[in-house]
């Protein structure tokens, strides 16, 4: 029997029956970012009926990006690319025998502090949106940023977070949608409408194809459709590029962001709000958001399978993002000491263990 007097684990969390039956058949690991408590973290059911979690320390995460066997993660200052690398993962010397897959620091760009928030590869290269100069990035190392496209409303990039840009949808290989909470060109203009502000761009066009919406993140195409979710509505919706309408598919009663397609499924990052930022505090649903975690829904009806709830550590949600093929994987992060005895080749992979420890 539980004794409710002992304090809870960290990153204590509740779920639903359905969540590790939904993974397991699947295949697959969620993967989450929570910018508040500084963690990347991974939920997994190596068993239909059990939940596990890996979570590890990058400040200020925000972005994930996964391609293949590459991860990348935007954090505070810096933005640090991982490889799974899965010969290493059953090795791995703290728990040998129980990880499928491994990511491992490979390189880190120190971009400063750009409030870095959707990431994406195109091809070989890693875009970004850069929220605080307003505009879509590449990331290179040659610069802290290389700019390649900005709103037309935008007179000039500067560290002001004049619209607050935020999210991107890929069609393919290419930036098509981006999202932003005005057409605002002031410092931090975007805040005084911030319910009603809300807008849709066509990168190609410059155009705006939606607007007036409650805090638009996390565009998405799947399957030919354009999808977001309306923070401050709570409700995962489908925009109309010929009209700019939108209608809702599912409405939560949490302030939603960041979001995934695998299957048949949606897996949706939901936030507890703070009440002592200006950006949140005065927002509707703020009384009704009240823990974080991630639903997951039924896209074909729209109904909610499932859903994953914290009862401490996790507070916000950024981004969430869904690694095929991987029922138990590990992450490692670029402070953690077993950095430094993992080396991997082309060929080969060896965990250069000293003589005293093996």
């Amino acid at each position: 029997m539980n004794n409710p007097n002992k304090p809870l684990a960290p990153f204590t969390s509740q779920f639903s029956p359905e969540v590790p039956e939904i993974l397991y058949n699947l295949k697959c690991t969620i993967a989450i970012s929570t910018y508040q408590a500084g963690k990347v973290v991974f939920l997994s059911a190596p068993q239909p009926d059990k939940l596990v979690q890996v979570a590890r320390t990058f400040e200020g995460a925000m972005g994930i990006a996964v391609k293949d066997n590459k991860m990348a993660v935007a954090c505070k200052s810096e933005l640090h690319i991982l490889a799974n690398t899965p010969s290493m993962s059953k090795t791995y010397p703290p728990k040998q025998g129980v990880y499928d897959a491994l990511y491992l620091p490979r390189s880190t760009y120190y971009t400063g502090q750009l409030s870095l928030h959707d990431l994406n590869w195109s091809n070989k290269n890693l875009f970004a949106v850069n929220t605080l100069f307003s505009s879509l990035v590449k990331i290179d190392d040659d610069y802290s940023f290389n700019p390649v496209w900005k709103p037309k409303f935008i007179s000039k990039l500067a560290p002001e977070d004049r619209c607050h840009l935020n999210g991107m949808a890929m069609d393919g290989e290419s930036v098509k949608y981006v999202t932003a909470l005005g057409k605002t060109d002031t410092a931090g203009g975007w805040r005084e409408h911030k319910l009603t502000g809300g807008l849709i761009i066509d990168v190609s066009s410059n155009e705006i194809i939606a607007g007036n919406l409650a805090m638009p993140h996390s565009p998405r195409i799947y399957n030919g459709k354009l999808y977001a979710l309306l923070s401050a509505a709570g409700e995962l919706v489908e925009i109309d590029i010929e009209t700019g309408k939108y209608q809702t598919i599912t409405k939560f009663d949490y302030f939603v962001r960041g979001m995934e397609l695998y299957g048949d499924y949606l897996f949706i990052g939901h936030s507890k709000l703070r009440h002592t930022t200006s950006a949140f505090k005065d927002l509707p649903i703020a009384k009704k958001s009240q823990k974080a975690g991630v639903m997951i829904v039924h896209l074909p009806t729209g109904s909610i399978a499932g859903n994953i709830m914290y009862e401490n550590s996790v507070d916000e949600i950024y981004d969430v993002k869904v690694l095929p093929n991987m029922t138990r994987p590990n992450i490692i992060n670029p402070q953690h000491s077993s950095v430094n005895i993992a080396i991997t080749t082309p060929a080969d992979s060896y965990w250069a263990v000293s003589k005293e420890n093996k």
